[in-house]
């Protein structure tokens, strides 16, 4: 399937009106979008929305695409969505630790992640959900740089065209994310798993 990807092709087929080619797209790049929106907004319901109302305003804004990565440009639109819900709300969004019961695989197949025993999978999951709670304190814009950078894997600059912020206020707000989030699991270090427990500097 990946040696017939053409995005550029799609994209092209889209802004001149061809449904199909646009959905291809979607699919292609709905659970990244998704993953996202989940880590700004910690709520799979307002996650859901955010996607749906990307997806329907990217649709509306394909004319306005100029080229370069179209997942930029799309990520960058369910970024605004979710800022635009949080401003909306005019708080962050507050996560409980019981919450995070809601991300199992069951419950969410976005998050799903096969792991090979058990055991290691329920550490992993402890884990994930204290990372999660702990991503959750962060201010929204290093939560987001982190994500992109450390979860989604992007290079800086795409994180940046993502943000629409220079290059080195992503790497600033990454390196501060990433500060502060060992202070926070220092402070929480009872809560990991034993192997993952981290010992003072």
């Amino acid at each position: 399937m990946n040696e017939t990807w053409d995005e550029e092709a799609l994209v092209d087929a889209a802004q001149r009106g061809n449904l199909d080619a646009f959905n291809e797209l979607i699919l292609h790049y709905q659970t990244q979008v998704y993953n996202l929106a989940h880590s700004i907004m910690h709520d799979p319901a307002a996650a859901d929305d955010a996607t749906q109302e990307a997806f329907i305003s990217a649709y509306k804004a394909l004319d306005q695409f100029r080229g370069g990565s179209f997942r930029s440009w799309l990520l960058r639109i369910v970024t605004n969505a979710c800022y635009d819900e949080l401003r909306r709300r005019k708080r962050r969004p507050q996560v409980s630790w019981d919450d995070f019961g809601d991300l199992e695989k069951e419950a969410n197949p976005h998050l799903a992640d096969g792991g090979p025993e058990p055991e290691d999978t329920l550490e992993q999951d402890e884990l994930r959900g204290l990372l999660d709670q702990t991503i959750a304190q962060l201010p929204e814009h290093q939560r987001t740089a982190l994500v992109l950078v450390d979860r989604m894997g992007l290079a800086y600059k795409e994180a940046a065209q993502v943000m629409n912020v220079r290059l080195g206020t992503v790497k600033s707000r990454v390196a501060r994310a990433r500060r502060e989030m060992r202070e926070l699991l220092l402070e929480n270090r009872e809560l990991l798993p034993s192997r993952y427990r981290l010992r003072d500097s």
